[in-house]
């Protein structure tokens, strides 16, 4: 059995001020967890912290691309340095975030070492890149496309390695039925996005099953699970920056989980977007922490 590995990524870089003057909660993501109790009741290893630059948009404006760019991509290098020799040592690294652009450190990684796959748990396939929108700039909404080699280049082609992920090697699931602008293209590049919808029309047990046989090819060396706790409806994850409507009940997240991690090509996973200063009597990050360890135990 493969040692799971916490390694904490507390970073905010990715995402924009939920007030002026403030930064995203989102760093404090790993330590809700862990008083939660999640290494303990996982059984984890202890990965130590990767500390992330100060968050710092300085004079950036609309227009001027990904905000904390320099820093994102600093900080990419030295979290692919952890996750990488974990994966190498055979562990299980489980990455406590963090807004999603941390998922860059894994993709990068798992780059350096072969050809990985990657399901993307999400209410959003985060895909807003200088082809379709004149919005860039946080790269926490932006990190699916990045890490497909969609977007500026100090981002996109670190150590040379663009791109870090094939469109192919995606599977996209728990989108928001009513976010229509990205499936027409994600279509197109045949990037799977089942959404909330569809995952109840064909039933979750039933399709993922599927979906994760088809990154279990012999072309790929693995994949990585993305985890970004806005797939939950808001119901019982109001916690994010994003709280939308219709999304996944806790038991249907765990029915799609719990596949993908027992599979022995799953390599990884990482957590992103849950902001304990928006659970302020600490629900959400119970359940939310309940959850994965809940997934980890039946997969």
């Amino acid at each position: 059995m493969r040692n799971i590995v916490a390694v904490d990524a507390p970073s905010n870089l990715g995402l924009r001020p939920p007030a002026p003057g403030t930064v995203p909660g989102v760093y404090k993501l790993a330590g809700a967890l862990r008083e939660h109790g999640v290494v303990r009741r996982l059984g984890a290893f202890e990965g130590g912290v990767v500390v992330p630059p100060r968050y710092d948009r300085g004079d950036w404006q609309e227009g001027d691309g990904v905000f904390n760019a320099a820093a994102i991509a600093a900080y990419t290098v030295r979290l692919a340095d952890r996750i990488e020799r974990h994966v190498r040592a055979g562990d299980f690294p489980l990455v406590l975030g963090g807004d999603c652009s941390i998922q860059l450190g894994a993709a990068l990684a798992l780059r350096r070492i072969g050809r990985y796959g990657l399901a993307a748990v999400d209410a959003s396939a985060d895909f807003r890149h200088p082809g379709n929108s004149d919005r860039v700039g946080a790269a926490g909404g932006e990190e699916l496309a990045l890490g497909t080699g969609r977007g500026q280049d100090d981002l996109t082609d670190i150590e040379g390695l663009r791109p870090y992920l094939r469109d192919e090697d995606v599977r996209l699931f728990g989108g928001r039925d009513a976010f229509t602008d990205d499936r027409a293209e994600l279509a197109a590049l045949k990037i799977p996005n089942v959404t909330v919808g569809e995952l109840r029309e064909w039933g979750v047990e039933d399709v993922v099953p599927g979906f994760v046989r088809s990154l279990e090819v012999p072309v790929l060396d693995g994949f990585w699970v993305h985890l970004d706790a806005d797939v939950l409806d808001p119901t019982v994850m109001p916690a994010v920056d994003s709280p939308d409507p219709d999304g996944l009940l806790p038991d249907e997240l765990l029915a799609l989980l719990r596949p993908l991690l027992a599979s022995p090509r799953c390599v990884g996973m990482n957590v992103t977007i849950y902001d304990p200063d928006l659970d302020p009597d600490g629900t959400a990050g119970a359940l939310l922490t309940d959850l994965i360890v809940t997934a980890f135990a039946q997969s």
